[in-house]
């Protein structure tokens, strides 16, 4: 698993527009949103084996330049990322751990 973490800022992303579409009707999430989250520095990562049936997925859970705190699901594909969903962090015991592991670093 520890080799599908995002180490680096990433260098692309890629969309599936229906996933793009599905996010903006749903959470009203814009794609450069989504993507935004991968440059908090205290961004969270999390294994996602609920969603890693055909390839392995990951949680993102980071900061928006306007403050939106968002729980990204993604995979990596030929080292570029494709983002699943992205939603806000609605329930309050996910908003206490982003923020307690954030004032830990």
């Amino acid at each position: 698993m520890s080799g599908s973490k995002v180490r680096d800022i990433p260098k692309e992303f890629i969309w599936d527009k229906a996933n793009s579409n599905k996010n903006w009707l749903k959470h009203q999430a814009k794609t450069d949103e989504a993507e935004e989250v991968f440059f908090d520095k205290r961004r969270q990562e999390y294994p996602d084996p609920i969603h890693s049936t055909t390839e392995v997925c990951s949680i993102l859970v980071g900061m928006t330049k306007k403050g939106r705190l968002l729980l990204v699901v993604y995979t990596k594909r030929h080292k570029k990322i494709r983002i699943i969903s992205a939603r806000d962090i609605n329930d309050r015991r996910e908003r206490k751990l982003y923020e307690k592991k954030a004032s830990n670093t």
